[in-house]
C-alpha cells in the first residue's frame, strides 16, 4: 500500500498547504497595529513621567506605564499561545504587597515586569519585517488571478515618484504572471515563517514565567554552589 505524503510536508511548496502559516500570517497581521499601541504607551508614559517625576505625578504615571506593560505583556502571551504554538506560563514573581510603596517596589522587583517590557518594545521590529510578506501577497495574488481577470493593471508601488505597474493586456502576458505570483506567494509565506519563528523564541525568552518556584530553585543553586549567606 502506497503512503501518499502529506501536502504540508512537501519542501519549498509545502508551506501554503500547512495551517501554521496562516496562523501566522494572522500574528503578523496584528502585530504592527499592537506595536504602534505599545510604542505610544510607553512613549507618552515614559516622557510625561521623566518630565513630572519632580513633582511625584511622574513616578505615578511610570508606575501606571508599568502596570500596562504588564497587561499588554499577559495580552502578547495569549496570542503568541494561540497563533504562534507556544505554551507559556503565566509568571507569579509579583509579590503580594500592602500600601502603595510596597506595591510599586513590588513591580519594579519582579523581573517579569522588565522582560515583558523588553518583548513589547522590541515586538515593533517583528511587525515591522512583516510587512514584508504581507506586501508580497497582495502584490502576489492579482499576478495568480491574472488569466481571470485581464486585461489589469497590477500596482507594484512607487519608482521616483512615479507608480510602477503592469498592464497585462493580452492572455500571453497573464499566463507569464501566473508564476511570478506563485513565487511571490511561496516567498511570502517562508518570510511570514521566519518572522514567527523569531517571534516565537522571543516570547519563550521573556515572556515565558519566571514562577516563584523557578526562582526559588535558583536561590537554592546559589547557596549549594557560592556556600552558605554569612560565611
Amino acid at each position: 500500500m502506497v503512503s501518499l505524503r502529506p501536502l504540508a510536508a512537501l519542501p519549498v511548496v509545502g508551506v501554503v498547504a500547512d495551517g501554521r502559516t496562516y496562523r501566522h500570517l494572522l500574528y503578523l497581521l496584528i502585530a504592527l497595529p499592537l506595536a504602534f499601541v505599545h510604542s505610544g504607551v510607553f512613549s507618552f508614559g515614559i516622557i510625561f513621567g521623566v518630565v513630572l517625576a519632580p513633582v511625584l505625578v511622574g513616578l505615578a504615571i511610570l508606575l501606571a506605564t508599568l502596570i500596562v506593560a504588564r497587561l499588554l505583556a499577559a495580552f502578547e502571551r495569549l496570542l503568541a499561545d494561540a497563533l504562534l504554538g507556544t505554551d507559556l506560563a503565566t509568571p507569579d514573581d509579583l509579590d503580594e504587597a500592602d500600601g502603595a510603596v510596597a506595591t510599586a517596589k513590588a513591580y519594579v522587583d519582579a523581573a517579569s515586569t522588565w522582560r515583558g517590557l523588553g518583548f513589547l518594545l522590541t515586538k515593533f521590529w517583528v511587525g515591522l519585517f512583516g510587512l514584508m510578506p504581507l506586501i508580497l501577497l497582495a502584490r502576489g495574488f492579482p499576478l495568480v488571478a491574472a488569466p481571470a481577470r485581464y486585461p489589469v493593471t497590477v500596482q507594484f508601488g512607487e519608482v521616483n515618484g512615479e507608480p510602477a505597474a503592469w498592464a497585462i493586456e493580452t492572455l500571453p502576458e497573464a499566463l507569464a504572471a501566473v508564476p511570478l505570483g506563485v513565487a511571490a506567494i511561496l516567498v511570502a509565506c517562508h518570510l511570514a515563517n521566519a518572522a514567527a519563528y523569531a517571534a516565537r523564541r522571543m516570547a519563550v525568552a521573556l515572556l515565558d514565567g519566571p514562577t516563584r518556584s523557578e526562582s526559588a530553585g535558583e536561590n537554592e543553586r546559589v547557596t549549594v554552589d557560592g556556600g552558605p549567606a554569612g560565611d
